[in-house]
């Protein structure tokens, strides 16, 4: 079965998301999540990344990480390595969500645009939490007017996140931010703007199944969890009115593709339903907007 990832991150040491995370934060995230040592910080050649997708039958939109808070120049440089992985594997890559820092103003909304017009960048993303702003801040609208003008979706993360978990005072970060009230609010003052949950919401999980059922320019993808941890509301409403609007999400390589495949198939939906997850609902999503499958 083919299958669009929606999130995930480029397991190359050079551009990977942990390889401009200090090696504490990696143990300490390992030590609460349950992982195995080494499992959070997985690392391939680009050879073996692209095999890994072949091999799987996935089509993924990457997020580079952690880029909101690095300088702009930095920014660029990791998105021409997008887009050269983009020209290169299109069979495998469907381009990168670019997360800029908003507070960089008229620089970074031409860094946006720049990434649109190459096409090595499927759609713009943000995480309240990472940068202490609510996503529905005004500093946000130009990026998101950008996002409607060239027809390109916009990624907003909700839920609990890894940033500064696990350590007194969470290093300054504020769950708030993620609370799924401020995407309902951009969703609210943008309904030409296709908005795409990332993460299953929780604590929030009631909160984000209304917001959608209420206002249909919302889709979710939930990278960075497997299935068989949702609560039991998200895994009913997943099976009946939200699935024409949930997409895959995986979190490669810290999720691999055949443990999360097996994970959704042991929830016991339909392989109609399994078929919208994987492919026929970010396909409609993406065709509606002009992007190529």
């Amino acid at each position: 079965m083919k299958v669009i990832d929606f999130h995930s991150h480029y397991a190359t040491k050079e551009h990977s998301l942990y390889s401009r995370t200090p090696l504490e934060e990696i143990e300490l995230a390992e030590k609460q999540y349950g992982f195995k040592k080494g499992e959070l910080n997985r690392t391939r050649t680009e050879e073996e990344m692209i095999q890994d997708l072949r091999k799987s039958s996935v089509k993924v939109a990457f997020d580079i990480g952690f880029t909101m808070g690095i300088p702009l120049e930095e920014v660029k440089r990791l998105h021409d390595y997008a887009f050269y992985l983009h020209k290169t594997y299109p069979d495998v890559i469907l381009g990168t969500w670019a997360t800029i820092n908003p507070e960089t103003g008229l620089k970074g909304l031409r860094e946006l645009e720049r990434g649109f017009a190459d096409g090595g960048i499927i759609g713009f993303g943000t995480m309240g939490t990472a940068l202490n702003i609510p996503p529905s801040d005004k500093l946000f609208y130009p990026f998101y007017e950008l996002c409607i003008e060239a027809k390109r979706p916009a990624l907003i993360m909700i839920g609990y996140t890894g940033w500064g978990s696990g350590v007194p005072g969470g290093r300054g970060f504020l769950l708030e931010y993620d609370h799924p009230r401020y995407l309902e609010e951009v969703a609210a003052k943008f309904p030409d703007l296709v908005v795409i949950a990332g993460r299953p919401a929780w604590p929030w999980q009631s909160e984000i199944i209304a917001i959608m059922r209420h206002k249909t320019n919302i889709w979710a993808e939930f990278h960075g969890w497997s299935p068989k941890y949702f609560t039991d509301e998200l895994k009913h409403w997943i099976g009946h009115q939200l699935q024409d609007r949930v997409l895959f999400g995986a979190d490669y390589p810290m999720y691999l593709y055949e443990r999360l495949f097996r994970d959704w198939e042991l929830l016991g939906y339909s392989q109609d339903i399994l078929e919208k997850i994987y492919y026929r609902n970010g396909k409609k999503l993406l065709e509606g907007l002009g992007i190529a499958v």
